[in-house]
């Protein structure tokens, strides 16, 4: 028997789809024709950080790639085929690296405690926040670990600048900006950190 829980997840899909077709009664048939998103979103996987909800767009207006931390790493088929794809099919002019505060990923990162397979992920990380001096500088922990956050985001925009696609498409003209956002959990606000 299913869970409870997952009975619930359908019953507010059931209503969520209705009031879709409440507003439009072709919005299903319209969804289904394909998609032409201009953002391609990269966001961490934290199930509090939705981007169409945070962003209050709706399905169809973001491309978007989640994993820990929202990291960039440069032999991740996985983000790669997405950053293709995104570039080359979907032709998107705006590419989002969104961290968010509180992130586990960045806190655990900043901590010598072994966690499992992860850890190889996390090193990624580790190597960026100690190749950061800023971060010498901040006692209170709170901030500490809200800078850490910016610092792993706008290291990842960086590494996305060095990905060879990304520079094939710049010099082949294409319009393509790439953003650094970071969600507070707190606010419920994105900071723009370009």
């Amino acid at each position: 028997m299913m869970d409870k829980e997952l009975n619930s997840f359908l019953q507010k899909n059931k209503e969520w789809a209705a009031s879709k077709l409440k507003l439009n009664s072709n919005y299903f048939t319209e969804l289904s024709k394909g998609q032409n998103p201009s953002v391609l979103w990269i966001g961490c996987s934290d199930s509090r950080v939705p981007p169409n909800a945070i962003t209050g767009t709706e399905p169809g207006d973001l491309f978007i790639h989640r994993n820990i931390a929202n990291m960039v790493i440069k032999d991740d088929l996985n983000l790669l085929s997405v950053v293709d794809f995104s570039l080359n099919v979907l032709k998107v002019e705006h590419i989002v690296i969104c961290g968010h505060y509180g992130c586990g990923g960045v806190v655990a990162a900043m901590s010598d405690q072994k966690i499992g397979i992860i850890d190889q992920w996390l090193m990624h990380i580790r190597e960026d926040i100690n190749a950061n001096s800023e971060l010498n500088d901040i006692s209170d922990q709170d901030l500490r670990f809200k800078k850490a956050v910016e610092i792993n985001t706008l290291a990842q925009v960086q590494k996305l600048t060095e990905i060879e696609m990304i520079r094939e498409a710049k010099r082949n003209g294409q319009l393509l900006e790439i953003h650094a956002w970071v969600f507070d959990l707190s606010t419920g606000l994105i900071k723009d950190l370009n």
